[in-house]
């Protein structure tokens, strides 16, 4: 009997400490490191780079033929994850200031990736690879130039990597 009195106890303490750090721990999931304006500018940079060999996979993925899609959508993936660094080093002014437009990219981000889809609908329904594997280059490419554009006017109101 003591020992169920001692697990219990044990239990409900264990149980306060978790509901008590809850709101804790999901405050620290939003609030991003402070980092350097060195470390912002290394971020941008990387991200930059990311947007151009995505660039140039979606002018060559058509000589790559079963390749492509798989090509496409790696290269995609880590552009996506070099945004995700960079955002992770702003500033929290930064983040309450771009609110608006970080939420604009993420969704611009989102919009694109759409594009994937479309082409494995394109495919299901008989199209042929090689001409959807050049629309899908086609609306990648359109869409990741004007994203970087809008990426490029949010880096400089935000004074990403100038401190």
């Amino acid at each position: 009997m003591l020992g169920l009195n001692v697990k219990l106890g044990f239990t409900k303490l264990f149980l306060s400490i978790v509901v008590a750090l809850s709101p804790l721990m999901a405050m620290a999931q939003f609030v991003p490191p402070v980092a350097s304006p060195q470390a912002q500018r290394n971020s941008l940079g990387m991200l930059r780079t990311k947007i151009s060999i995505f660039l140039n996979v979606t002018r060559t993925a058509p000589n790559f033929g079963q390749q492509a899609y798989g090509n496409l959508l790696g290269e995609y993936q880590e552009l996506r994850t070099a945004y995700d660094n960079l955002k992770q080093t702003l500033a929290p002014t930064q983040w309450q200031r771009g609110a608006n437009s970080l939420a604009e990219l993420d969704a611009g981000l989102d919009i694109i990736s759409e594009a994937f889809t479309n082409f494995q609908n394109d495919l299901a329904v008989g199209r042929s690879s090689g001409s959807a594997t050049r629309d899908l280059c086609q609306v990648l490419r359109q869409g990741v130039q004007l994203w970087s554009q809008e990426l490029n006017k949010t880096a400089s109101g935000l004074r990403i990597g100038l401190g």
